[in-house]
């Protein structure tokens, strides 16, 4: 008997409305990335989320993106990351009221 195929689910079928990224960004640089994910604007959870969002868009592209486009996108989690290391390295701000 031949085996029945099982289809993988992959990301194409993933939708979300909890992030806003603007069209064309991970086209841009290292440090444009960077800065417009780790807004709170574009994703309400800060920079973690950006991380969670190139590594993302990482492995859908696979073997697809360039060595270029791949190591600039490295460098955007390498920033994300030491954005992620800063803030919690400085001290928690207390609201007066």
């Amino acid at each position: 008997m031949p085996q029945e195929k099982k289809k993988k689910p992959w990301v194409r079928t993933v939708q979300t409305d909890s992030t806003h990224p603007p069209a064309g960004l991970f086209t841009k640089s290292a440090a444009t990335i960077a800065r417009a994910l780790a807004s709170k604007r574009v994703l309400p959870k800060g920079p973690g989320s950006g991380m969670r969002m190139v590594t993302y868009f990482i492995n859908r592209g696979g073997r697809g993106l360039s060595a270029e486009r791949r190591a600039e996108l490295e460098k955007a989690k390498l920033l994300l990351s030491a954005r992620i290391e800063r803030s919690k390295q400085s001290p928690i701000r207390k609201q007066t009221a």
